[in-house]
């Protein structure tokens, strides 16, 4: 069994591997120190609880100078197998999606999520409704730099026919960003508020955490 301190070790290597370092401005070294009070918040994560829940995932969220990283350019770093991700929302329309007002994002380069679920009980259920019931439930939906921080982490965790939106990053309208597999790659699109989709739930979180 992989402990919580070797899978944080894993994740933060798979950033570096991809870029990270640079994209935040920062060298390896100093990416890795900055990150690194958060491994032992892992600990408190919840564990693993089937195919939908994974403990935790540390979410890259600023550049060194406080800039939030590129929602454009972090798509295009993930993957399944040998297929690059990409973005249908150009690059200034997805700079107005923004976390929704009850939600409040931490400070810093980096941060934890925990308690992460990708919603497989509200496919077929307005993004509307299962904001309402997440909310009812004490859960977080997830923004859309959490939602490209997951599947860079675990791309396993986006699967045909079970993909989600991400309810916490709106921009004044009914569009409800999501991520999906077009072509065999990770996509960023959206969504109608009021519609529901048989492959398309919501995914939420527990909590946001840092140290």
């Amino acid at each position: 069994m992989t402990t919580p301190h070797e899978e944080f070790d894993r994740q933060l290597q798979v950033l570096t591997d991809l870029g990270y370092p640079a994209l935040t401005g920062l060298s390896p070294t100093d990416f890795t120190a900055a990150l690194q009070p958060l491994r032992d918040l892992t600990s408190s994560a919840p564990a693993e609880q089937g195919e939908d829940h994974i403990p935790f995932v540390l979410v890259v969220a600023r550049t060194a100078t406080g800039t939030p990283i590129d929602a454009h350019t972090a798509m295009g770093h993930t993957a399944l197998g040998s297929h690059r991700g990409f973005s249908d929302i150009d690059a200034d329309d997805l700079a107005r999606f923004r976390p929704v007002e009850s939600v409040t994002i931490p400070g810093g380069l980096g941060y934890l999520l925990h308690d992460i679920d990708t919603g497989s009980a509200y496919l077929n259920v307005t993004p509307a409704d299962a904001a309402a019931s997440l909310t009812a439930r004490g859960r977080t939906g997830l923004t859309v730099a959490e939602g490209i921080a997951l599947i860079t982490a675990r791309p396993d965790m986006l699967r045909k026919n079970k993909c989600f939106s991400l309810l916490a990053s709106r921009c004044g309208d009914k569009r409800v960003p999501a991520l999906w597999i077009s072509q065999r790659r990770p996509k960023l699109g959206w969504c109608w508020n009021g519609n529901p989709h048989t492959w398309l739930g919501s995914a939420s979180a527990g909590a946001r955490v840092e140290p």
